[in-house]
């Protein structure tokens, strides 16, 4: 049976991985340690879904066993009903595991960084870019994730012309990844007196954050400068050179970090955003890849897509990529935005056991 196969090979996998933590040449080498204890966390829910699916069909053919041997009617008909109720379950467990063991995205576990900037629509796109913003902050809050702001240049009039910040916790990557693109706003602008709606817009960026076995840095390739942190308005935060800038000179890529008073934590933040820069370089590329294999742009990495419109004349937010909309804009703008999540991740799934199947009658 193709299914118990691979259970059963996965299975082996499992308990191989399980023995190497246990091997003191693996222990003394962190970077193979921390990968190895990934692969064994990212199995475990599969092993522990194979347990359950295993004893199932152990009672099955044990149901089957006493219905051949019992003469006891009663008896006979409990063995048929607990036969039929776990096959029913069996079923449903053999549907679950096309989802379970579809590859995982090896950055769905990472910490992310979230970048928003105003596009176009003037000082109101830097209001909506604030509004993204605080849907943002509020769903983090709400999953337990901690929150690390990076670097802040304001609107004129309030809002942000780009505002980036790090979330830390259990799986945000995998969640968030879905938000990246061009977000519409179509509303009266605060700025607007005769009372017509414009359509404005801010673009998101999620990457993975880049841990430090992700890639090499090496810091003869950096440029470092200093200068004084600056806030609404333009006037200083503070008086000391704080704020930190680094330039990658081999790609020029450029990070300014001013949120923290000390130069030090300046510095370790724009260093974790510069990693991650680098880090996206090649990560666009295995995103590149998925879009040519993918009909949608769920979860691609086109962050030039408009992606969804958030209508606050008919109280309406549309995601365009799945053409799913729900009629509680203020509720998600207050950071209930994990029905649009829950909606993109089944459209993905559903999307790649299609082309799992397709790959597996190819073979």
């Amino acid at each position: 049976m193709l299914l118990l196969d691979k259970l059963e090979s996965l299975s082996n996998k499992y308990n191989e991985l399980q023995a190497q933590l246990n091997d003191p040449e693996v222990t003394s080498d962190i970077k193979k340690l921390i990968k190895l204890n990934k692969d064994v966390k990212e199995l475990e829910p599969v092993m522990t879904a194979y347990k359950e699916y295993s004893n199932v069909i152990a009672n099955i053919d044990s149901a089957k066993e006493l219905l051949l041997t019992e003469k006891d009617e009663e008896m006979r008909t409990m063995a048929k009903e607990e036969i039929a109720e776990l096959t029913e379950k069996k079923a449903k467990m053999e549907d679950e595991f096309q989802i379970l063991l579809l590859p995982n995205d090896p950055t769905d576990h990472k910490n992310a960084i979230i970048e928003i900037r105003a596009g176009t629509g003037g000082d109101e796109a830097s209001i909506f870019a604030g509004d993204l913003h605080r849907m943002y902050i509020k769903y983090c809050e709400a999953r337990g994730w901690q929150i690390e702001p990076v670097s802040a240049t304001y609107g004129t009039v309030g809002g942000y012309k780009e505002v980036i910040f790090n979330v830390k916790g259990e799986d945000v990557y995998g969640q968030l990844k879905y938000e990246s693109g061009v977000h519409r706003v179509q509303r009266v602008p605060q700025t607007e007196t005769q009372g017509r709606v414009h359509t404005s817009a801010a673009s998101v960026v999620v990457l993975p954050e880049a841990d430090e076995f992700d890639l090499e840095l090496k810091m003869s390739d950096i440029r470092k400068d200093t200068y004084c942190s600056s806030g609404p308005g333009g006037q200083s935060v503070n008086t000391t050179y704080s704020a930190i800038r680094l330039t990658h000179i081999p790609t020029g890529i450029i990070v300014t970090c001013q949120d923290q008073k000390s130069q030090i934590k300046n510095f370790e933040k724009a260093l974790e955003v510069l990693r991650t820069r680098l880090y996206e370089i090649e990560y666009k590329k295995y995103l590149d890849e998925i879009s040519s294999k993918r009909k949608t742009m769920v979860s691609t990495g086109d962050r030039s897509a408009k992606i969804r419109t958030y209508n606050y004349p008919q109280g309406r937010v549309t995601d365009h990529r799945i053409n799913y909309s729900a009629f509680n804009l203020p509720s998600i703008m207050d950071g209930n935005i994990q029905e649009f999540i829950d909606a993109l991740q089944i459209a993905e799934n559903a999307e790649r056991l299609k082309a799992s199947l397709e790959e597996d009658n190819q073979q």
